[in-house]
């Protein structure tokens, strides 16, 4: 059940990432004013990376559990 649930997760993140990495290469080849993305994608995530920078050891950590994931999704 357990590990069902975990696979059902893992599906959930790489689908996010995968919807994540579209919008950005959207982004870049349409420019920020794409109609259905609604928001400039890459300026939020640089504010992102910008905010958990400057949270200290949170942001370390933070940002250590997205590195952990990317590379587990990648595998």
């Amino acid at each position: 059940m357990i590990s069902k649930i975990k696979q059902i997760m893992r599906e959930i993140i790489d689908f996010g990432l995968l919807l994540i990495a579209i919008a950005i290469i959207l982004e870049l080849l349409f420019g920020p004013s794409t109609p259905f993305l609604g928001q400039n994608i890459i300026d939020n995530l640089v504010g992102l990376i910008q905010d958990l920078g400057n949270a200290g050891v949170v942001g370390l950590i933070s940002i250590a559990i997205i590195i952990y994931l990317w590379n587990k999704s990648s595998k």
